[in-house]
């Protein structure tokens, strides 16, 4: 009855992400280029000459840098999917929302379908604005594709972690975590991985993570200095573990941490937020406003994703008695650190949680792994959760193909 269980499991969710993947596709066909697409497709200095290279590309980047903002990289990639056309466009965020629940489940450390379902309805079902950081192209550009180069970065570094907790005292490393990992259940071939010194490097790892960590970081103002953060706390707990730091790590982060400062102190930020009208107010007002984004960011934009997140820790911490890993400390930091750091910025967007709500994301499916470890019979009530999320993403993008289709009617 278990092994039965399990496959229809495993065939509910195949058959439930190839309908997320044709109805996200269809919306995708329907939200047309719009608004900042229409601009960014333009050489932006000159409105009425459409970009046509990737010398124009970089030509009016130098210009947007100066001028407009810091975010080249992601403005970069949204020139790059305008130049090969809608089409196309809307095929490549297809690809990249699959790709983002793919790498939500890599960092999770819960690698299989159920996992991917769950993940995929997620980032779709918890989004405080789900057409404009995923379907407006502008939006998927700044938060959907760059998101999933940062979690490649991140995972560079929290795959050294251990496993079964955050071990301060030098020395608890991955033995002590193969030894609770075997008190929670697992086997001993799987404990026995744990144990080992250190994973293999990946492939070429100290080439690409210097382009990779520049990428991260100089994605959004809030992201790239709270990965930065979180891959600089990962390398100083290695070293308190006893570890030997590899020379990609400190490569990777420092990289990091200069794309954070290209993108924060870029000319043209400090020129549009002299357009911004609460620059002028007083100190005081000023303060009040943005205290009052933060908390309307945590109990409106990400109050379904800190719900779940709530109950998942409820359930492994306070009745499983489980320790949280390493990893999960520190990519809860990271959402803290990229929710906070929009105090520092006049204006907080609802599509601006997007990567604050993957990272509660990865920290959920992770949780999700441990509990299942230890009570397996809670699969479905777990699984049957992470459908009432995707049926709720599924109705904004339903309602939204049925007014576009004509089947509902808006007054």
């Amino acid at each position: 009855m278990k092994d039965k269980s399990r496959k229809l499991m495993w065939i509910l969710s195949g058959v439930l992400t190839a309908v997320f993947i044709f109805v996200i596709f269809q919306t995708h066909r329907i939200v047309p280029f719009m608004m900042d697409d229409l601009w960014y497709s333009t050489m932006l200095y000159d409105e009425s000459v459409p970009i046509t290279s990737i010398s124009d590309i970089v030509k009016s980047q130098i210009w947007h840098y100066n001028n407009w903002g810091g975010r080249s990289m992601t403005h970069g990639i949204l020139q790059l999917t305008l130049l090969i056309g809608e089409y196309g466009a809307d095929l490549l965020n297809v690809v990249f929302t699959l790709l983002l629940a793919g790498m939500i489940c890599i960092v999770s450390g819960y690698r299989n379908l159920p996992a991917f379902f769950a993940a995929a309805g997620m980032v779709l079902g918890l989004n405080a604005n789900w057409k404009m950081s995923m379907f407006w192209q502008a939006g998927a550009a700044n938060y959907l594709y760059i998101t999933v180069f940062i979690l490649v970065f991140v995972f560079c570094y929290l795959r050294e972690l251990p496993e079964g907790g955050l071990y301060l005292k030098k020395g608890c490393g991955r033995e002590r975590a193969a030894a609770d990992l075997q008190e929670e259940g697992g086997n001993t071939q799987e404990s026995g991985r744990y144990a080992g010194c250190r994973f293999e490097n990946l492939p070429g790892i100290t080439f690409w993570i210097v382009p990779l960590g520049i990428l991260a970081g100089w994605s959004n103002e809030n992201m790239g200095p709270a990965i930065w953060l979180v891959s600089l706390a990962a390398i100083l707990l290695l070293g308190r573990q006893g570890r030997r730091l590899r020379l990609w790590m400190i490569l990777g982060n420092l990289s990091c941490l200069a794309g954070s400062v290209l993108c924060i102190a870029a000319p043209g930020n400090f020129v549009r937020s002299g357009q911004i009208e609460e620059e002028s107010y007083g100190l005081l007002w000023k303060l009040f406003l943005r205290c009052y984004a933060e908390c309307r960011a945590a109990v409106e934009y990400l109050f379904p994703t800190l719900l779940v997140l709530a109950a998942l820790l409820f359930v492994s911490r306070q009745v499983l008695k489980q320790a949280l890993e390493g990893r999960e400390i520190l990519l809860l930091s990271g959402a803290l650190l990229s929710w906070g750091a929009f105090v520092l910025s006049p204006h907080y967007p609802d599509r601006a949680t997007f990567g604050t709500m993957v990272l509660c994301i990865c920290v959920i499916v992770s949780l999700a792994k441990k509990i299942l470890r230890r009570r397996a019979d809670l699969a479905w009530p777990l699984w049957c959760g992470a459908l009432l999320i995707w049926l709720r993403g599924m109705y904004f993008c339903g309602e939204w193909l049925a007014l576009m289709w004509g089947w509902i009617r808006q007054y």
